[in-house]
């Protein structure tokens, strides 16, 4: 599966318990802007051997296997998050042509 959506909590290493392998961590949220009222959730683990060059607010492309873990919250209720075993993670670049003035590049604003 492929989702898009920003990196809601800094990056950050872990360990697997029962393999001891290591992965990154974060959480992210994907909405359609003007369509959705609540962006959908999911813990994404990166299992490469690097770290992505990721921060807190990037919009990234996901792509791995999607799985649900179940457990006991605080109060002891069933609840489940929808997590993303993911092979690769991604920023998505700005266009060239816009420069954070939102102006064309190259273009002196004559």
């Amino acid at each position: 599966m492929q989702a898009f959506g920003n990196v809601a909590t800094q990056p950050e290493k872990k360990k697997s318990k029962t393999s001891q392998r290591e992965y990154t961590e974060f959480r992210m949220a994907e909405s359609q802007r003007g369509v959705d009222t609540e962006p959908t959730w999911y813990t994404v683990r990166v299992f490469k051997d690097t770290l992505p060059h990721l921060d807190k607010g990037d919009f990234v492309k996901v792509t791995g296997k999607l799985k649900t873990d179940f457990y006991l919250s605080r109060e002891g209720k069933p609840t489940g998050t929808l997590v993303l075993i993911a092979f690769e993670a991604s920023k998505i670049a700005r266009s060239a042509a816009v420069t954070p003035s939102g102006a064309a590049a190259g273009h002196s604003g004559d």
